[in-house]
């Protein structure tokens, strides 16, 4: 019997210990109780115990199969440390939100909230509980590690709605006149060299890309400025990367590119341009560069153009569909050279879902300041063309 019980002992659970020990014991008959103790240690109590669950196993055979059965009865082991001290969970959630549940002087409130900190604080209250189970606490308490979320726009114009419609309209007439509608938006600038960037590519085993720890601007050797047109009707986007300032020279040279190789084949009886932006930046409303280089494109191309700009705090076409540009920081590998910028297989703006034709030129936008006042007396703006509302 002993020998028995060594061989099996390390595969037994605590109740199939007790049964097996009350069914030799029961085999055994009178006497057998004592006999099974002092060949394996087991205490007679035990085996009492087993014999009462081998007559309830008799009376109303098990269902379950022999792995989903309970080791021990409902209500047996530990008591829940809530159970032992309920007011517990009241000073943790204190902690945790203590704006609204508790102290806002709490010594928690301008800290990282982490389970050992949230442990230490409830420690020098009296407390004696591990960052394990505030853990499992905040857990059963439907809390999770969660980041921010960018939900909150601040104040809005009071024309804001009357925006969006106006610029619906005009998308729907310019498309239902066969004239082209295309947004347009500068991206997140790179700089160009041997830097980190987020992501993933297959590699072999143990030979990452090595980049440099830091991004310190002074390593780099460039800088990438993409500048997006997207074209809402066709779905297609266009991406020219500035090397120098993200300036509305850049932002006019981008949309004469993008006219030049795609917009004209894909247009050629257009006689307008409908032109969607921001509310700041390069293509801002208040730049006046921005209105200086449109009419030369004007001028150049013969197209009456019209502009709208989204109200501040919202987002144009480019950013939404990605159409012109993707994130700057999905490729996974550095981008060592500015040619990487547009190459749609290897570079960091690879659009989705619109399609992507990048191109080969960098701009080095440089125009004096004091050219700008002069021809901005000669551009041909119109209050209901040129537009925020």
């Amino acid at each position: 019997m002993r020998q028995r019980f060594e061989l099996l002992r390390r595969v037994l659970d605590e109740r199939q210990t007790r049964l097996w020990a009350a069914a030799e014991a029961t085999a055994l008959g009178y006497g057998g109780g004592a006999i099974v103790t002092r060949a394996t240690g087991i205490r007679s109590k035990r085996i009492s115990r087993g014999r009462k669950d081998l007559e309830e196993l008799q009376g109303a055979p098990v269902v379950e199969k022999p792995r989903e059965q309970r080791v021990r009865r409902p209500g047996a082991g530990r008591k829940p440390i809530e159970e032992s001290d309920p007011t517990l969970w009241g000073a943790l959630e204190s902690l945790v939100e203590p704006l609204t549940r508790g102290d806002p002087e709490s010594p928690l409130r301008w800290t990282t909230k982490s389970t050992r900190k949230l442990a230490d604080e409830l420690g020098a209250r009296g407390y004696t509980v591990s960052a394990r189970t505030v853990a499992s606490l905040l857990r059963e308490h439907d809390y999770s590690l969660q980041g921010t979320r960018k939900t909150v726009e601040g104040a809005q114009h009071p024309d804001r709605d009357a925006q969006f419609r106006y610029i619906n309209h005009q998308t729907k007439a310019f498309h239902a006149a066969g004239q082209p509608v295309i947004s347009v938006d500068t991206k997140k600038k790179e700089l160009v060299g041997d830097f980190a960037n987020k992501g993933q590519e297959w590699q072999r085993k143990g030979e990452p890309p090595k980049v440099l720890v830091h991004d310190f601007p002074g390593d780099a050797v460039g800088k990438a400025i993409p500048y997006g047109v997207y074209d809402v009707g066709r779905n297609e986007g266009w991406v020219s990367v500035g090397v120098d300032h993200d300036t509305a020279a850049l932002a006019v040279a981008t949309i004469r590119s993008w006219w030049r190789v795609m917009g004209k084949r894909a247009y050629p009886d257009a006689r307008e341009l409908y032109v969607v932006a921001d509310a700041g930046g390069s293509n801002g409303y208040r730049t006046r560069l921005w209105k200086v280089e449109l009419q030369k494109f004007a001028d150049d191309t013969g197209l009456q153009l019209s502009v709208s700009h989204m109200p501040p705090g919202t987002s144009t076409w480019v950013e939404r569909r990605r159409g012109a540009v993707g994130s700057g920081s999905s490729c996974g590998r550095p981008l060592s050279r500015l040619r990487r910028c547009l190459n749609p297989s290897r570079g960091p703006f690879v659009p989705a879902p619109a399609r992507h034709t990048g191109h080969g030129d960098f701009f080095h936008p440089a125009l004096p300041v004091e050219s700008v006042s002069r021809p901005y007396t000669r551009c041909g703006l119109d209050s209901l063309r040129e537009s925020t509302r």
